[in-house]
């Protein structure tokens, strides 16, 4: 599961370098960077929901294999945009949404993004199936090894970006890398990724069997479960879930907010290249592999969920903050606080979500919270691109003040969080 994670990160992370830098040769302003960002969050609102029933249904591994190969189709797509010729669709000039050109490009992209998005229930099963494999005790860790997983993804993706990227192919090279890494998750998925319990029953098969290898080990409990009517309950009726979610929502706002702002201000203002971009997100995921190693771990046994939250909420805040300088030794510096404060609070609430979801929940928990981060993340990036058209790094002060709002939400869990 952690190669899975990896991998799809890697495929993820190895274009963030450039995208900016595609959307605006192809026509578009930070406005249509901020809607190509969230396209995919907007169709993942409408997947993730009912891929993460579906795992708790019919199986984790089933569903991530869906997921996974439209991932790979939208990488097709992706490579098809860079190939097609750019004509113009539109051309539009308006005082709130700026001067851009719609182009057939920019078009495909979206498209891809749309496809991805549909099929986007990766993250949220990816979590379930960690939850459903880890002992209460031990899932802080474990979704800590998750982040470990995905920062090396991302330590080796915008890496690999600005070597790549360098080349006479351009942009091409780091397109068709990505789309390789999803081919070989999806093989990974398809015939090395062994089934976890989605039945919610107490025990738990032998991992080593063929059949679960092969997804037919639960087929009878699907049967049983169908004969007797069993239905998952209403998410929003379990308790302390809708704080959560409300937890989730704030948190990817301004982490999106920053997602739209920060490459556009590495572009336009600080005259960034795809090399600089690429080491910078480099560096910060590798800050952040060391955090959610060693440092959470060491953390973890000592504090709760919530108390780990609100603390790496307000080093995150702090972040933001530095965002504002154009000195490119304080960016690095706000770089070291965001690794410190999301590398010990993110992991922190996917654990204290599992918790909450209890065991037979876990899919569709985590299928609607990826739903909450999926609108937070429309909002967030689309908002990001208006807000920094009129406000430029101003915006850093708003995902500043939505990560304190976070910190607030999570307060009341200090007396009453599971350790």
């Amino acid at each position: 599961m952690l190669l899975v994670n990896f991998i799809g990160t890697l495929g993820f992370s190895i274009v963030l370098p450039f995208l900016v830098f595609v959307v605006l040769r192809f026509g578009g302003n930070a406005l249509i960077f901020g809607i190509v960002g969230a396209t995919y969050p907007a169709l993942q609102m409408i997947g993730a929901p009912i891929l993460g029933r579906w795992s708790d249904r019919y199986g984790r591994r089933r569903v991530l294999l869906i997921s996974q190969a439209g991932t790979l189709l939208s990488w097709v797509i992706f490579a098809l945009a860079l190939a097609v010729p750019v004509v113009d669709i539109a051309v539009v000039d308006a005082p709130l949404l700026g001067t851009f050109r719609l182009t057939l490009p920019l078009l495909l992209i979206l498209f891809s993004r749309a496809l991805d998005g549909l099929t986007g229930g990766n993250i949220s099963v990816a979590n379930a199936y960690v939850a459903d494999i880890s002992p209460e005790e031990d899932r802080s860790r474990n979704f800590g090894r998750m982040g470990i997983s995905s920062n090396l993804g991302f330590v080796v993706g915008p890496a690999l970006a600005g070597l790549l990227g360098g080349t006479a192919m351009g942009e091409s090279l780091p397109v068709l890398a990505a789309l390789l890494v999803s081919l070989v998750a999806t093989l990974l998925i398809a015939f090395y990724l062994p089934e976890s319990n989605p039945c919610g029953e107490p025990q738990r098969a032998d991992p080593t069997r063929v059949g679960r290898l092969f997804g037919h080990e639960h087929r009878s409990c699907y049967a049983e479960r169908e004969a007797s009517g069993k239905t998952t309950p209403n998410v929003w009726a379990l308790p302390q879930i809708k704080r959560m979610m409300s937890l989730y929502l704030v948190v990817f706002l301004a982490f999106n907010l920053f997602y739209t702002a920060f490459p556009m201000r590495a572009a336009a203002e600080l005259a960034w290249s795809v090399s600089d971009t690429g080491v910078y997100f480099a560096v910060l995921s590798a800050m952040m592999v060391v955090v959610q190693g060693p440092v959470l771990a060491a953390l973890s046994s000592r504090f709760s969920d919530a108390q780990l939250i609100v603390a790496g909420g307000v080093i995150l805040s702090g972040n933001f903050a530095l965002l504002l300088s154009a000195n490119t030794a304080v960016i690095y510096v706000a770089a070291v606080l965001f690794a410190v404060g999301n590398g010990i609070m993110w992991p922190s609430v996917l654990s204290l979500l599992s918790k909450l979801a209890g065991e037979e929940n876990q899919g569709a928990v985590q299928g609607v919270a990826g739903s909450a981060g999926g609108l937070a993340s429309i909002l967030g990036l689309v908002a990001g691109g208006l807000l920094f058209e009129t406000a430029g790094e101003s915006t850093f002060l708003v995902s500043a003040a939505l990560i304190l709002v976070a910190c607030g939400v999570a307060l009341p869990w200090l007396r009453t969080s599971p350790h």
